[in-house]
């Protein structure tokens, strides 16, 4: 069976906090340049957000993103985990995300699309239809 999309689902720890949070990372090969990260809230909602795969790509090896995420290996005393920082107007949040976890999440990513081959996995032309009903 093969599948144009990857789905991984784990426990994270926010902001200190000892109780988990359930995650999801997703990946879809239509959307090669992205990753979407969505955290269960005590409701019951999920709160997705969508960035550039190369931030855990880079994020597994060194700090990096400049932005709104922002992912750090080096701000957890546990080397086993990898930091996810999320900022919003609404505020700010860490994530704890296990590392071995991640490498495999991107490990299947790169399976599906290499690096420097997502344009070929792109559809350019779909974007531009897309934007332009709205």
């Amino acid at each position: 069976m093969h599948t144009d999309a990857v789905h991984q689902s784990q426990f994270v720890l926010l902001n200190d906090s000892t109780t988990p949070v359930l995650s999801r990372m997703s990946f879809h090969a239509d959307e090669p340049f992205a990753v979407t990260v969505a955290f269960r809230t005590e409701r019951g909602r999920w709160i997705e957000w969508t960035f550039a795969r190369d931030l855990l790509v880079v994020g597994l090896l060194e700090p990096t993103g400049i932005g709104d995420v922002r992912v750090r290996p080096d701000l957890s005393e546990d080397e086993a985990l990898l930091t996810l920082e999320i900022e919003s107007p609404d505020g700010y949040a860490a994530f704890e995300l296990e590392r071995e976890d991640v490498r495999s999440f991107v490990d299947a990513t790169l399976d599906l699309v290499p690096l420097g081959s997502e344009s070929e996995h792109f559809d350019v032309d779909g974007l531009i239809e897309e934007i332009s009903n709205v």
